[in-house]
């Protein structure tokens, strides 16, 4: 039962390493390529000196990705968000645009235009 644990640990540390290697921007393909070797030619002991040579830097690769992703999440719920706005806005103006005509500002045929304009930016 400890051989049949500790290999699905190895399995586990071992994609953990394939991952961290292939998101490694400091490293050369020819880098990448010669650690993916190492691994397969000495499974074991690959890992093991993977972990000791590059582990300082799996958490680095790990916390810049998630920043990576934060940042991408952020940028997309902001982009909703302002696409969701964009339908108040053009109220706001249509409604500043009533009041304009109301007070005289502009005829009929003007708030007709600029209304038009209005509404087409919003589709668009």
């Amino acid at each position: 039962m400890l051989i049949f644990v500790g290999f699905f640990l190895w399995i586990w540390v071992a994609i953990y390493v394939f991952a961290d290697i292939f998101r490694s921007r400091d490293m050369s393909g020819w880098e990448k390529a010669l650690w993916i070797v190492a691994i397969f030619c000495i499974p074991l002991f690959g890992v093991l000196i993977y972990l000791i040579a590059r582990g300082h830097k799996m958490q680095q690769h790990a916390m810049e990705d998630a920043a990576e992703q934060e940042k991408q999440t952020r940028q997309y719920i902001q982009s909703v968000a302002s696409n969701g706005t964009t339908s108040s806005s053009s109220a706001e103006e249509i409604s500043k645009l009533v009041a304009l005509r109301d007070s005289g500002a502009l005829s009929q045929a003007e708030f007709e235009a600029e209304k038009a304009k209005v509404l087409a930016h919003t589709t668009s």
